[in-house]
């Protein structure tokens, strides 16, 4: 993949995702996930060595459990230390997600990059832009929630289950709703 286009996938600018070069980087990509999920879970070795190669930086003692998706593979996933994800995590991952050091993300959680522009005719034409996503350290993600593009959760926050959230959570706070909303900070 050429590096201009790399830079245009992360700059937030509307771009075009059918870009031939992008989708053959793209098919070798999900090709990983795809092996990772057919690795028997007892074979932890080989799980975490290949979680190490589809990762743009993963710690010690990551644990995503399968099914897992991500469509770029997780090219542009930083994972930090003691992260714990369970079934069924998706990743949007058309721009850097960074999940800090001990983060817990419940069954069914998406993780979205990518989005669409609002113009009817831009997105008749497929175009797209990408907002990067973070989840500060210690964070408990709950069942089936949504974070969408370029948001960030605080350290220590929580996220209700089945909350869609759409902007930024502060640290050491409980948000949860659709949209998820602050409710209270954690003392």
């Amino acid at each position: 993949m050429s590096e201009d286009i790399h830079s245009i996938m992360d700059s937030g600018v509307i771009y075009d995702p059918a870009d031939p070069s992008l989708l053959e980087v793209q098919r070798e990509r999900i090709a990983l996930v795809h092996e990772y999920n057919r690795i028997d879970r007892r074979n932890e070795n080989e799980r975490d060595s290949l979680l190490r190669r589809m990762l743009a930086s993963c710690g010690e003692s990551v644990c995503i459990e399968s099914p897992f998706y991500a469509n770029w593979g997780g090219m542009k996933v930083s994972v930090g230390s003691f992260v714990y994800a369970n079934f069924g995590l998706t990743l949007v991952d058309d721009a850097p997600i960074v999940i800090e050091d001990h983060v817990m993300i419940g069954p069914n959680v998406t993780i979205a990059t990518a989005s669409h522009p609002l113009s009817p005719e831009l997105r008749m034409k497929g175009l797209q832009y990408n907002l990067p996503v973070r989840i500060g350290e210690n964070a408990w993600i709950g069942a089936g929630a949504i974070i969408n593009p370029g948001v960030t959760i605080g350290r220590n926050a929580v996220i209700g289950a089945g909350s869609v959230v759409t902007h930024d959570i502060p640290d050491s706070t409980i948000a949860y709703g659709v949209p998820a909303r602050a409710v209270r900070t954690i003392s």
